[in-house]
């Protein structure tokens, strides 16, 4: 969340940031009235409480039983006008907590203003986009005709948006999440973790997925467990409530988590294939990194992003992201995309983002940068490394063959158990079928 005391300070500079984001400023006015009420509160009932303390001394040192009975009652009256106003400072406090929640981060001054996504800047390209001497399939062709994608199966035990990868389609999936793993561990230095795929709400709140969009979260109905819609979440959680030794700075995780998320599209829009799910793998960075540095330190998630697609050899393009397409969190956001030739277009298989201190103060996780010195928030970020089934696509569409086969890249054939093409013959491995 923001600063309440930059809001208090400098109102006129976050309604210009909430104007650069396209979104309406009359919420700070609403939070600028209930922390002026909820000040008035706390003045007056501290008041009443030295009040009342003074007069139960009096008490005590008064002798005459008319006087002190005088005293007493006027005791029960401050009590009384206490009792009366805390429930109102309690609503007041919650209100403003709730108003506060809902304030999205204001952009970095380096993000383009605009409202469309169309204005969505790709600001590096790297590879060539292949070109074929047949017509390329698109992906669910590919899968369906080699025997490795069940879309049929899927919507027959889940519904709509679900599938099923089988034999080779499978070790496919294991094998990118397997690599993108030791990537980032062993070279880039990140700590894996694997944490759990159900959190508390609280920790929704902290990385700003509630309270404003539990609509597109799945929970269980009975208690506080929500499905995880990314690994950002409990990662970020990991140091909440926590005051970190500075020394222990930067900390990079990364974490495979499958993710659950209810999205809402456009009927007819991205149904096909395994683009646009309500379940997916992906292999998610996290950082948690001084303030000074968070910027340097998105530019090197950036890079450990890009690095899987080049190793992978598949061509992608970096796309600065604009003030009216930054998420709820994000200061500054990039999109890592990959073409997709059988589907004739660029999937987003990564969004590296920096929120600044904005998901910091929601999860109250600080820092000091020496013993005795004054706690901090500390800056985090996260970026996908990457997003399995859309990274899947650009790689089965890229490496088609006319034969319908698919070429495995040769820095995942050691993942694959040393199998270099995807074929009819041998798609279903395991399955007593010959590689």
């Amino acid at each position: 969340m923001l600063d309440l005391k930059l809001i208090r300070e400098n109102p006129e500079y976050v309604k210009e940031g909430l104007r650069k984001l396209f979104e309406p400023t009359e919420i700070i006015d609403e939070i600028l009235e209930l922390d002026q009420r909820r000040r008035e509160l706390l003045t007056e009932i501290e008041a009443l409480r030295a009040q009342r303390n003074a007069e139960s001394k009096a008490i005590g040192r008064t002798k005459d039983p008319e006087e002190r009975q005088k005293r007493i009652e006027g005791v029960r009256e401050i009590n009384a006008r206490i009792e009366a106003l805390e429930p109102e400072l309690e609503a007041v406090e919650a209100k403003l907590n709730d108003l506060l929640l809902r304030v999205p981060n204001l952009p970095h001054e380096s993000v383009p203003v605009s409202p469309s996504e169309e204005d969505n800047k790709p600001v590096k390209y790297w590879g060539d986009i292949p070109e074929f001497d047949f017509e390329p399939k698109p992906h669910w062709e590919l899968g369906e005709e080699l025997g490795i994608i069940d879309f049929e199966r899927g919507v027959k035990i889940s519904g709509s948006r679900f599938f099923v990868l089988k034999g080779l389609g499978a070790l496919l999936n294991r094998a990118l999440i397997q690599f993108m793993l030791d990537l980032h561990i062993e070279k880039h230095g990140y700590l894996e973790v694997y944490p759990p795929f159900m959190v508390r709400g609280h920790c929704l709140v902290g990385t700003g997925n509630l309270p404003k969009f539990g609509e597109n979260l799945f929970r269980d109905i009975e208690e506080d467990y929500w499905w995880i819609p990314t690994a950002e979440v409990p990662v970020t959680n990991l140091y909440r409530d926590e005051v970190l030794d500075g020394d222990m700075l930067p900390i990079y995780h990364v974490a495979y988590t499958p993710c659950f998320r209810r999205e809402k599209v456009s009927a007819g829009r991205d149904v096909r294939g395994i683009q646009r799910l309500y379940q997916f793998d992906k292999v998610e960075m996290v950082k948690f990194v001084k303030p000074e540095t968070s910027m340097d330190e998105l530019e090197s998630l950036i890079r450990n992003a890009e690095e899987v697609a080049e190793l992978l050899g598949l061509p992608y393009r970096r796309v600065q992201i604009v003030t009216g397409d930054l998420s709820f969190t994000a200061a500054v956001k990039y999109d890592i995309e990959m073409w997709a030739p059988g589907m004739q277009s660029w999937l987003e298989v990564s969004s590296c983002s920096n929120f600044m201190d904005f998901q910091a103060r929601r999860a109250n996780i600080r820092f000091r940068r020496e013993p005795g010195a004054r706690p901090e928030y500390v800056h985090t970020l996260n970026g996908s490394g990457l997003a399995i089934p859309r990274t899947m696509i650009a790689l089965m569409e890229t490496y088609q063959q006319e034969d319908g086969s698919i070429l495995i890249p040769e820095v995942l054939r050691p993942y694959m158990k040393g199998i270099e093409r995807i074929t009819k013959e041998n798609a279903l491995y395991g399955h007593n079928v010959p590689r």
